[in-house]
Parts: structure tokens; sequence; C-alpha cells
């Protein structure tokens, strides 16, 4: 059986590229203020700001495919750390992005979660280009 952390990591994991793949306009209710997104080494601060980057990215619909979810307790009472690897397909794009994603879960008062760490990288030169050169994911 499960312990309670893999449970929250893999339930956070599906709902978390859910929203990314359907309405990424609301992964903001997931930060706060104090959150921080490390988004290919760029620093992001703040719920707003975070949901303008992930909204602003040169790409539209999308495909997240996990490979791996790795869940530990942190140290905030409650906490949880989570580590993704998996693939982001582009909607005209052939080949898949590999990438490595690692979440900070706090819990609330209420009894959810909320993101306050947040890195993300893509794990190949080739996933890099395609992402952070628009004219590339443009349907052909």
């Amino acid at each position: 059986m499960e312990d309670q952390v893999e449970v929250v990591a893999r339930a956070f994991v599906e709902h978390y590229y859910n929203l990314f793949n359907s309405n990424r306009a609301s992964l903001s209710s997931l930060y706060q203020l104090s959150s921080i997104l490390s988004f290919e080494g760029q620093s992001i601060i703040g719920a707003d700001q975070i949901q303008q980057k992930l909204s602003g990215l040169p790409f539209g619909q999308c495909q997240h495919f996990i490979s791996t979810i790795d869940s530990q307790p942190s140290v905030v009472a409650g906490s949880i750390i989570v580590f993704v690897t998996g693939s982001l397909k582009l909607l005209h794009e052939e080949y898949p992005l590999k990438f490595s994603q690692m979440f900070q879960l706090i819990p609330t008062l209420d009894g959810t979660f909320f993101v306050q760490n947040d890195i993300f990288r893509l794990t190949t030169l080739e996933s890099w280009l395609l992402l952070n050169n628009p004219s590339l994911s443009q349907p052909k």
C-alpha cells in the first residue's frame, strides 16, 4: 500500500499536468505570493508572475507523459518534495521534449497544498532549443 506522501504526490502530479495541458491559466491557484518558479534558470516569484510565465510560453496545446514520480517528506511539517521526469509533446511537433521538474508542496490550514518551490528543466539541448524558439513550434 502506498504511503500518504506517495498518494498526495501522485494526485498532485496528475492534477498539475492536467491543468497545464488543458487550462494553463488556472495553475496560478496552486501557487502563493511566496512561491518561486525556476524555469530554465529564470526565477519567477509569486502566483501572478508564475501564471504569466507559464501562460506566455511560446506554444499552445501540449501533452505531458510522466515517466517517474519520486516523493519524500520535507523539513516543514507535512510538506512534500516531488520530483518528476517525463516528456512534453507539443501539438505540431513530431518528437517529444524530455524534462524534469521538482515541486515542494506545503500544507495549508484547510488541508490542501500549495507549490512553494517549482524547478523546471528540459533535459536535452534539442528540447531547450525547440521550447525557446517559437518559430520551431509553429504548425508546419
